[in-house]
């Protein structure tokens, strides 16, 4: 009987290198392993423990690159539950058992909703053992073991939660929900978490907040097409509508699907419907799979919605308001005064009433917390300027004569509160606009993931939705069928379309333990696999949240654009304050008005507007521009970032070069063939081969009008050739090793020929008929058109060129030269090209590395800029931060300078926003009064603020005249 092993593996970075692990230690006879890639640890299952030794020395077969030792020499772990008090959120249970899993000998799995710890150790560790871990996270958390008597779990239970007294007499969350400098004067629970306060004394400032260290929620079948808060405010609680986080006033989040949503429904009774398959319990028919359509964004809609209401009361607000100052005041002589404020009153109430209401709500919200922001800005001008405006127009009487007109009306500034609101609104528009497109990109990658499975289970198939199938289910793919889920072969051989995945359009031969990912496409063998990965765990879902949360992404100039608002919100304030406290104390007719009107002139002015679209035009008109010249940004970083670079690294097969293997050389020294007899044959047997280098020389007989011949007997010597009868002759066509095994005599003039093709970066297939050797064939993997043209302007613009391959030397050195790239590095695996990115960064080297496939997937990763090569399938390569939907090197140039062209774009508008704001807010304050008697009036800092963003936007479309 098998017991199981655990074992510590180190130098894995990546999922390739946890495969290539796991599949090296169960060539080893009598052992089972799966290898965990997150633990680095190999569980084995064999009747006895094998020795490090033996481990060690089939790992090294990989290169030296892995290192493994038994975690449980003597005996098999035991699993120990605990409860664990004082977790409220997802980072309390990432930061618990982070620390847990720190203990020597110990393994452990913390539960959130349960509130437990499940531990694995050979020996039970204390409870003070645990627990003085624990306080390593500031005191918050308590832990005791299940099994203890109930007498102590309840006095356990009592103590943890009594409150302790503090000797100050101050108190703080110890999760620093609403701050550091939050501070209590009573014992009590904290507001937003509802975990004890704690005394300030008994606190580790130190401490990392909760906040820092939460992780989105993970998306499931019960959470998806939910909201959840950015900052995790309320840890990893779930909303059911969209709307505002109620305690930071943030814009909640969607958490995405993962799967395709299907009905099914009977096609001879369509009232029969239902969320599963099965058969129609009218008829007895088989029920279908029908896609349920998907909703168009209902926020991004709404917002839509409301902005067209908010711009068709807004336009006439504005003509109605500001028409007299055109020539001839057009609009007095039409409209009278007092028409004209009850119409422009009656459009603005439902911009500031529905339409915009929701930025009144954020402003009072970032007040009520003291969490300032753009919105406390938008809020206060915009109601500063609505209430003074209700005041002019019911009670015109209090104003002094300065501010009233020739028939004693007082302006009005109705449209300044509509514009300002109007115009912050289209800023959100563009955002969810942005989030939109992210989501009709996730429906496309959603769609790759089939709706059901096929389930073998007691000798029985049967049709199950994919939300029912379970880790370790042995399901049939069909040929042509999708992978359901993430697993491996367990019988047949097969090859898969993974292009997907790793942009190669060449099918991969699968055989029994190899890996497989769900959304890749069956070839034309049927076979079984086991569910390893489910649900969000798959690698295609993995993809999908990461594209989600790279769309929600900001560049650090736009955060360094918050973090300036946050100092320039309360300046305005202060300096809108000390204009009315100076104004209000002048000795001047009516002070307390001026006072009143040049407070509100600062306010009106100095709304950040234009600071705030500064950023997120920019970065739209960027990502749009990209989009079109087929380079799909993924990250908005990425592109600043991109724009310091100083070298760049191209990987070989498919980024330079075609990844497309053709025919170079047919050779033959046998006088019976020539040629174009060697080229038809091995084209005939490989018709119905999958192998890539089949279908090489399938189009080279095709280009050269050679007609295919029957084939009998075929057979496909999976991963070695493929063979067949042709009228008499019994024909064999594979790698050289192959020829070995069938003992076909190669001569030494053959072998160097081998090489010599070899060395010219060919893959070279051996033609053998009636078991004597016939002749060569050798396929070439063609250098891109745009590859030399490309490289050249890199370095021409002082970039440096790196090739990093996993090719052999020879082949690599061939392709650079081709190519005029001097640096090279070949033979690399994965981790290898991870550490020559890092040795290049160790020099203060700003990398973009340009990758295909998973291989690349830990330097795309490292790399200051990761860009996949791809085609339109693509969009989500999890690593990259840019992927080209042309797998074709002129889309990095572009994306390049695309680059610059927008941090130039984003600087210009940031540098006018400041301008606009360090003049305007002094004379709105009345600073030239003394010596020139020049004031700004609420109605000119309404024009000022509204050509400021104008100009923003005018700047920020000017991107898409930019040549790349």
């Amino acid at each position: 009987m098998s017991k199981e092993y655990i074992y510590q593996v180190k130098g894995m970075t990546c999922n390739g290198c946890r495969t290539n692990v796991e599949k090296k230690l169960n060539e080893i006879p009598g052992i089972h392993a799966q290898v965990n890639l997150e633990k680095a640890v190999a569980s084995i299952h064999a009747e006895h423990q094998p020795e490090d030794a033996i481990l060690q020395e089939k790992l090294n077969e990989l290169g030296g690159h892995y290192e493994i030792e038994s975690k449980d020499a003597d005996l098999k772990p035991q699993e120990y539950k605990y409860e664990v008090h004082g977790m409220t959120c997802n980072g309390c249970r990432t930061n618990v058992e982070k620390k847990l899993n720190e203990i020597p000998g110990v393994h452990a799995a913390v539960n959130l909703e349960k509130g437990e710890a499940t531990i694995h150790a050979k020996e039970q560790p204390t409870e003070d053992l645990l627990n003085q871990k624990l306080t390593e996270l500031g005191g918050h958390y308590h832990i005791h073991s299940k099994s203890s008597n109930s007498k102590s779990n309840h006095s356990h239970q009592h103590t943890s939660k009594e409150p302790e007294i503090s000797e100050s007499g101050q108190y703080i969350c110890p999760m620093f929900c609403e701050g550091k400098d939050k501070i209590y004067h009573e014992p009590g629970r904290c507001p937003v978490c509802n975990m004890h306060l704690r005394p300030v004394e008994k606190v580790d400032f130190d401490a990392p907040s909760h906040q820092q260290h939460a992780e989105a929620p993970k998306p499931t079948a019960k959470n998806a097409g939910k909201y959840y808060c950015p900052m995790m405010c309320e840890g990893d609680k779930v909303y059911d509508k969209f709307g505002s986080c109620p305690v930071c006033g943030m814009n909640l989040e969607k958490i995405p699907d993962t799967s395709l949503k299907v009905e099914y429904s009977c096609p001879m009774h369509p009232e029969i419907v239902q969320d599963h398959p099965g058969d129609c319990p009218i008829c007895g028919m088989e029920l279908v799979a029908n896609q349920v359509s998907e909703e168009d964004d209902q926020h991004y809609m709404d917002l839509l919605r409301k902005f067209w209401i908010s711009v068709a009361c807004t336009v006439p607000v504005f003509i109605l308001s500001m028409g007299d100052m055109l020539p001839g005041q057009p609009v007095s002589k039409i409209i009278p005064y007092h028409i004209n404020a009850w119409i422009q009153l009656v459009l603005t109430l439902p911009v500031v009433f529905y339409t915009c209401w929701m930025f009144f709500e954020r402003a009072w919200t970032s007040f009520k917390t003291w969490n300032l922001n753009m919105f406390s800005l938008i809020g206060l001008g915009a109601a500063a300027a609505f209430i003074f405006s209700l005041l002019a127009f019911f009670f015109p009487q209090i104003f002094p004569a300065e501010l009233k007109g020739h028939h004693g009306e007082v302006h009005l500034y109705f449209e300044s509160v509509v514009v300002i609101l109007t115009l912050v609104l289209l800023g959100q528009v563009l955002e969810a606009k942005a989030h939109s497109r992210t989501n009709s990109a996730i429906k496309e990658l959603i769609k790759l993931t089939p709706a059901e499975a096929i389930l073998v289970k007691d000798g029985q198939e049967k049709k199950v939705s994919i939300h029912d199938v379970k880790v370790g289910d042995i399901l049939r793919v069909r040929a042509g069928d999708k992978i359901p889920v993430d697993g491996e072969v367990t019988e047949g051989s097969t090859s898969i379309d993974e292009s997907m995945i790793s942009g190669e359009p060449i099918p991969v031969e699968k055989n029994p333990e190899d890996q497989v990912i769900a959304g890749t496409i069956n070839g034309n063998h049927e076979i079984l696999m086991k569910a390893n990965r489910i649900g969000s765990e798959t690698l295609l879902a993995q993809i999908i949240q990461l594209v989600n949360d790279a769309s929600r992404s900001q560049p650090p100039i736009q955060k360094l654009t918050d973090k300036v608002s946050k100092i320039f919100v309360p300046t305005v304030i202060a300096i809108a304050i000390l204009t009315f406290i100076v104004w209000m104390f002048m000795d001047i007719p009516n002070s307390t008005a001026m006072a009143f009107s040049n407070m509100l002139a600062v306010l009106i002015v100095a709304c950040p507007c234009a600071l705030g679209l500064a950023t997120p035009m920019s970065v739209m008109v960027g990502i749009g521009k990209g989009a079109k010249n087929g380079i799909l940004i993924k990250n908005s970083e990425a592109l600043e970032k991109m724009e310091k670079a100083n070298v760049l690294i191209v990987d070989k097969t498919g980024t330079i070069t075609e990844g497309k293997p053709s025919v170079s050389e047919v050779t033959t020294d046998n006088p019976k063939f020539k040629e174009d007899d060697i080229l038809q044959i091995a084209a005939s047997v490989n018709k119905n081969s999958t192998h890539p280098l089949a279908q090489a020389m399938l189009d080279k007989a095709k280009e050269k009008n050679l007609q295919l011949l029957d084939v009998t007997q075929f057979e496909n010597i999976s991963g070695k050739g493929v063979k067949g009868k042709i009228f008499h002759m019994q024909a064999l066509l594979g790698t050289p090793r192959l020829m070995k095994e069938q003992n076909i005599e190669i001569s030494q003039e053959q072998e160097k020929q081998i090489e010599e093709l070899q060395k010219k970066g060919n893959s070279v297939s051996v033609l053998a008929i009636d078991n004597q050797f016939a002749g060569l064939v050798a396929a070439f993997d063609a250098l891109k058109e745009s590859s030399v043209e490309v490289i050249k302007k890199f370095q021409d613009e002082g970039i440096e060129v790196y090739m990093f391959t996993g090719d052999n030397e020879n082949t690599a050195n061939l392709v650079a030269k081709e190519a005029g790239i001097k640096h090279v590095h070949a033979g690399l695996l994965p981790e290898d090209k991870l550490k020559g990115i890092k040795k290049l960064q160790a020099e203060d080297k700003k990398v973009i590395m340009v990758g295909d496939g998973i291989n690349d997937a830990p330097a795309l990763t490292q790399a200051d800029i990761g860009v996949a090569m791809g085609t339109g399938t693509d969009v989500a390569i999890q690593s990259a931060e840019i992927t080209l939907v042309k797998g074709d090197l002129r889309g990095v140039h572009k994306a390049y300078h695309l680059s610059k062209a927008m941090i130039s774009n984003i600087k210009q508008n940031l540098l006018f926003a400041f301008l606009y704001n360090v003049i305007g807010i002094p004379i709105a304050a009345g600073i030239l009064y003394g010596s020139l008697g020049i004031l700004m009036s609420p109605m000119i800092a309404a024009a000022a603020m509204s050509l400021s963003s104008v100009s923003v936007i005018v700047n920020s479309l000017r991107l898409n005249t930019v040549k790349l």
